[in-house]
């Protein structure tokens, strides 16, 4: 066997040591768009299922916020049911379709919201805007999630909290085996990694994690992160 044929078969889709190729060629903010763009209503359509399969982690991350809260890239407006009546929220997303979906959230659950087209990795709010910062299932999609994590810290007040709820490769070798397997199919159609390791993401854009959780098959983690990039600013 060549050195070639030994490469191969040491990545190939079955047998793959190193992250997909997918991770490592990021759509562009507009492929993004345009994914979005097909899916939101059937994301929005399917939003009974997340609640089942996912509600208890938005809750148990989402639930306590207080005061001025960021959601970023909010999509349909999933997190929107689990959050404090109390609070005076904004949402933000890159998809004017998702908005829309989420316009209709807000209205459903009558809900005095704000909602903004833009890029999470460029927000358009000053320092210490937020008392709180929330995203879920978002680390995964953005091309640059590193730059997406800094604007968060950067935007949360030093005493205010960032909550994540995000999935990743599961700690069950068969369902990550076919993850692993899917991956670069599932990107190449959704715009999601979604092989992708959490907790490394959050660890490579330098925030300091005050509590963390898993479940689902360590599918799903869940983080309470202290907006500790004060002395960058």
């Amino acid at each position: 066997m060549t050195s070639s044929e030994k490469s191969k078969r040491t990545n190939g889709p079955h047998n793959r040591t190193e992250p997909d190729a997918a991770s490592l060629q990021p759509m562009s903010v507009s492929d993004i768009k345009d994914a979005y763009a097909e899916y939101a209503d059937w994301m929005h359509r399917l939003e009974w299922l997340d609640r089942v399969v996912i509600g208890r982690y938005r809750r148990a991350r989402f639930g306590d916020v207080e005061g001025r809260v960021l959601d970023v890239a909010c999509g349909t407006g999933t997190n929107f049911r689990y959050l404090p009546d109390t609070v005076d929220l904004v949402g933000i997303d890159v998809s004017p379709e998702m908005l829309a979906n989420a316009e209709e959230q807000l209205t459903e659950l009558e809900i005095d919201g704000a909602l903004r087209e833009m890029d999470a990795q460029e927000l358009e709010f000053a320092d210490d805007s937020f008392d709180a910062v929330i995203s879920a299932l978002s680390t995964c999609t953005f091309p640059d999630p590193m730059a997406a994590l800094r604007e968060m810290g950067r935007v949360c007040k030093p005493e205010g909290t960032i909550r994540l709820v995000e999935h990743g490769r599961s700690d069950v070798r068969p369902i990550a085996k076919y993850q692993e397997w899917r991956a670069d199919a599932h990107y190449a159609k959704t715009g999601c990694r979604w092989a992708q390791e959490p907790r490394e993401v959050v660890s490579e854009a330098g925030l300091e994690v005050r509590d963390t959780s898993t479940g689902l098959f360590g599918t799903i983690s869940t983080f309470e992160i202290l907006p500790n990039q004060r002395e960058e600013r």
